[in-house]
């Protein structure tokens, strides 16, 4: 079995963390981790639905603690320095959201496939868990809820 070597080390480039209100797209995040050494470019979109646990949601607000950018740019150095990746883009979106927006992007270049799913699904769970950032639902009935807001 051949086992595949790598000609450079890692980058392990952050070039990009972002919380803001502005529209996330995965492409153009996608487009900033590519590398001369990737041979991977895994992404993730967040997509807003447009239900949630039998109940049809109309939008959502997303609120972040002043925190947020700080918290994210840890969260993301941390993991990559745990991975051999080349380079990471994440961002977060707040304010208000439409049903099919971006909530949440996230792209990921590795030299090979399997670091660059595994990297991006430790960015996705780690930032979900510990990103101050709520979501607050409105549904089509006119009720509305927090979502895992302490």
């Amino acid at each position: 079995m051949h086992v595949p070597t790598r000609l450079t080390a890692p980058a392990r480039r952050v070039v990009r963390t972002a919380v803001g209100p502005e529209p996330l797209d995965v492409a153009e995040h996608a487009a900033l981790v590519g590398d001369a050494a990737a041979g991977a470019v895994v992404t993730f979109a967040g997509v807003v639905r447009d239900h949630d646990h039998g109940r049809s949601v109309r939008e959502l607000e997303y609120v972040g603690h002043p925190s947020a950018p700080d918290v994210l740019r840890d969260v993301v150095a941390e993991v990559v320095a745990g991975c051999e990746v080349d380079a990471v883009a994440v961002g977060h979106r707040v304010g208000h959201l439409a049903v099919g927006d971006v909530a949440f992007a996230v792209a990921v270049s590795a030299a090979h496939r399997g670091e660059a799913f595994a990297a991006c699904a430790r960015l996705v769970d780690e930032v979900k868990d510990r990103l101050p950032v709520w979501k607050h639902q409105h549904f089509a009935d006119g009720t509305s809820e927090w979502v895992a807001c302490p």
